[in-house]
């Protein structure tokens, strides 16, 4: 009885933690000179200050963020209020770093996970586009260059970007912004009986032709058996899209196990998997890192309320496999990243430590043992 009173109560106050909203005038003026002001409930409905990095904006009635970086700053004020601190608490231990920003300057955004913090060559990578004369994020990778793997793909999910205006393209290739030796090849992929599964999915990144063209860079992709692609993990991705509509930013984290030796797959495990395919012992192989799990980290936002709900998935890589739905604070245990880092820390741990089964459509909740 107490185990169950315990899970309820962490359930119910921890399924959704809210963002400091105050009735404050923002003025915010660049080194180009504009001048920007917002005002609370009539311009804009939240905003965050992140220390050391800049402040996002979300103006009223819309569903993305303007972004001011301090490097583009001159000067900002906020009337009636004091500065406020980048989380209640004043506290944000974990974010990525000034030295990680000057690998990737886009790291302080709310979808990235923290940097890999290791010695292997990494690279972290950011593409866009510009659309109507202004650059828009399509989503970013941290690419193992020792390992010739992606660690993760993470992007934004909002109504804009989702806007269904071109086809899927078909154009495999390297990503021109890391080496090539660094990087699997086409020819790796063919033959070898694996997709080369989207993390990012082309069906996510229709909004242009360029968007859609560089989903399909093989650093967004990982090894994927045809069954698990072009099946549950299908599935899964038609559900983040349904999800993304519930909310008004959806941050979103895909990926693949290739750090720990027993979350990679042995030729045993190759021909397993090619069992469930139906097809002959041997007939899978690849040069590279084969995966033995694939996963999810999202995180939505709904304006209206200012409050966050997150949920972590973990599909393994064959065919009908039964993906399970976990807190981010589990996936964390299990890959060893840290996601969604850049959130205020009290906001952070409210978030990623429960799953508001209800709010997720979710019927089947994985618990870790101490609570059986």
């Amino acid at each position: 009885m107490k185990k169950n009173i315990f899970i309820s109560l962490a359930l119910l106050l921890g399924m959704t933690a809210t963002a400091q909203s105050q009735k404050q005038k923002l003025t915010i003026t660049t080194k180009l000179g504009k001048v920007h002001t917002y005002i609370m409930g009539e311009s804009m409905d939240s905003l965050r200050i992140l220390k050391d990095v800049g402040i996002k904006v979300y103006p009223k009635g819309t569903r993305v963020s303007e972004d001011y970086l301090f490097s583009q700053i001159t000067t900002y004020t906020l009337v009636n209020e004091p500065t406020p601190n980048p989380d209640p608490s004043g506290k944000n231990v974990n974010r990525n770093t000034a030295a990680d920003l000057k690998k990737n300057p886009e790291g302080w955004r709310l979808e990235f996970p923290r940097f890999y913090q290791g010695t292997n060559k990494i690279y972290e990578v950011t593409h866009s586009t510009t659309e109507g004369g202004e650059r828009m994020i399509n989503y970013s990778v941290e690419w193992d260059g020792t390992l010739k793997a992606n660690r993760w793909t993470c992007y934004e999910m909002y109504n804009q970007i989702m806007q269904q205006n071109v086809k899927r393209g078909k154009k495999f290739k390297q990503d021109p912004a890391i080496p090539s030796d660094m990087q699997p090849t086409l020819d790796d992929y063919s033959g070898s009986g694996f997709d080369r599964g989207h993390l990012c999915p082309s069906g996510d990144r229709c909004f242009s032709r360029e968007q859609n063209d560089q989903t399909f860079y093989l650093s967004n992709m990982q090894p994927q058996a045809e069954g698990h692609n072009r099946g549950i993990w299908q599935q899964l991705e038609e559900n983040v899209r349904k999800w993304a509509g519930k909310c008004d930013t959806l941050y979103v984290v895909k990926a693949a196990t290739i750090d720990k030796v027993e979350h990679i797959c042995t030729d045993a495990d190759l021909n397993k998997i090619a069992e469930k395919e139906g097809k002959a012992a041997g007939s899978l192989h690849f040069p590279g890192i084969v995966p033995k799990n694939f996963y999810m980290a999202l995180l939505a936002y709904k304006k209206e309320t200012n409050t966050y709900r997150a949920l972590g998935i973990w599909s393994p890589n064959y065919k009908q496999s039964e993906p399970e739905y976990i807190t981010i604070e589990e996936l964390q245990n299990r890959t060893g990243i840290d996601f969604f880092c850049n959130l205020d820390d009290e906001i952070e741990k409210a978030v990623e430590s429960t799953v508001d089964s209800s709010y997720w459509g979710i019927k089947k909740l994985f618990l870790p043992s101490f609570f059986e």
